[in-house]
C-alpha cells in the first residue's frame, strides 16, 4: 500500500480543511494526518474504478439535473407558500431499476436526494427495487417515467 493510495482526495481534504479552518502550521499538520488516514480508509473499502463509456452524456446529465433540481425548488416552494390541496399528497413509490452499476446507482441516489422533494429511502439489490419518498406525488407513473427515462436511461448509457 502506497503511503496516499488516493491523493487526490488527499489533497482535497487538506484544501477544505484550510479553507475551513484558519491557515496555520498546526492546521495544516491537522488537515494533512486527517487526509492521510481518511486515504487509507477509503483504500480499506477497495472501492472499484468506475468505467465511464460516454463522456460527452456527463454535461447533459448535470444539465438535466440543475434543471431538475431548480424546477423542484420552484415546485416546493408553492407548495410551501399556497398551502396543500385535496390534490396534492406525499407518498411512497417503488420503482423497478434495470440499473446494476453501483458508481451508476450511487449517482441516481445523489439526483433523487438533491431534487427537492423526494428521497432516496432504499435499494434492494436482490430485485432492484427502488424505494423513493416523493412530496407532491399525484401521478404514480408520471414518477416512476421520470426516474426511469429521465435518469435511469442516461445512467446507463454513460457507465454500461
Amino acid at each position: 500500500m502506497s503511503v496516499l493510495p488516493y491523493p487526490l482526495l488527499s489533497l482535497s481534504l487538506v484544501l477544505m480543511w484550510m479553507t475551513l479552518n484558519s491557515f496555520t502550521i498546526g492546521h495544516l499538520l491537522l488537515g494533512g494526518i486527517i487526509a492521510t488516514f481518511a486515504s487509507w480508509g477509503m483504500a480499506a473499502l477497495r472501492p472499484h474504478k468506475p468505467r465511464i463509456r460516454r463522456w460527452h452524456l456527463l454535461p447533459y446529465l448535470i444539465g438535466i439535473v440543475l434543471y431538475d433540481i431548480v424546477r423542484s425548488n420552484i415546485a416546493v416552494v408553492s407548495i410551501i407558500l399556497a398551502g396543500r390541496s385535496h390534490r396534492q399528497r406525499s407518498g411512497f413509490l417503488a420503482i423497478h431499476l434495470d440499473l446494476k452499476d453501483q458508481t451508476a446507482l450511487a449517482i441516481l441516489a445523489v439526483i433523487v436526494t438533491s431534487t427537492p422533494g423526494t428521497a432516496w429511502l432504499e435499494y434492494n439489490s436482490s430485485d432492484g427495487t427502488l424505494l423513493i419518498h416523493v412530496l407532491d406525488l399525484v401521478e404514480e407513473q408520471e414518477w416512476t417515467d421520470l426516474v426511469k427515462n429521465r435518469y435511469e436511461r442516461l445512467l446507463m448509457e454513460i457507465f454500461e
